[in-house]
């Protein structure tokens, strides 16, 4: 899998899953026009984080925007996994984001930071109704300092972080079921 490429050491973990009634092709499209712009909740945590959650539009927030403001498109597979990165100091009030490509991702261990990959990985349902839709999150600390100071602001934000994450699957689902539907 691309994320085990990417961080397969890693300090902090969080996954999420949710199974989705329709073609994986459609599941893997709807993940990549996701718009969060109904999740109002999701949107209003984002900003309080201080990410530009709707500067085109206070109802639309897409995987662009996600990438505008920071994350890095580190690699996809359609239709099985998509892959996001992000490096910085998120315990920081600005996150200190680093601006980097996928391999300057990979190679990035400075101390002080932390690397933090988001994927969405896509499989077939044994019973044959649809796919399950899973998302990993994964921190990699660059040093014990990092490692400390992320842990606290983990403590604060970890319940938001998984919120955001399960109306992001949430938000797949009700796309590409409503795709399925409309197709059939």
């Amino acid at each position: 899998m691309l994320i085990d490429d990417f961080l397969p050491a890693y300090d902090f973990r969080e996954r999420h899953r949710i199974a989705v009634r329709a073609p994986a092709a459609d599941v893997y499209a709807a993940a990549r026009r996701l718009d969060l712009g109904r999740a109002r909740l999701s949107m209003l945590l984002l900003r309080l984080r201080g990410l530009p959650a709707g500067r085109r539009s206070p109802r639309c927030f897409t995987m662009d925007d996600f990438l505008r403001t920071g994350f890095i498109l580190l690699g996809e597979r359609p239709p099985e996994e998509l892959l996001f990165g992000l490096a910085g100091r998120f315990w920081t009030p600005s996150g200190k984001l680093i601006r980097l490509d996928a391999e300057g991702f990979k190679n990035f261990d400075k101390a002080g930071y932390a690397k933090s990959v988001w994927n969405f990985t896509l499989s077939e349902r044994a019973d044959g109704g649809g796919v399950l839709l899973e998302t990993e999150t994964r921190v990699q600390c660059l040093d014990a300092v990092s490692r400390r100071q992320f842990r606290v602001y983990w403590l604060f934000v970890k319940p938001f972080s998984g919120f955001i994450r399960r109306e992001v699957l949430r938000a797949i689902k009700r796309s590409a079921e409503e795709s399925a539907a409309h197709a059939a």
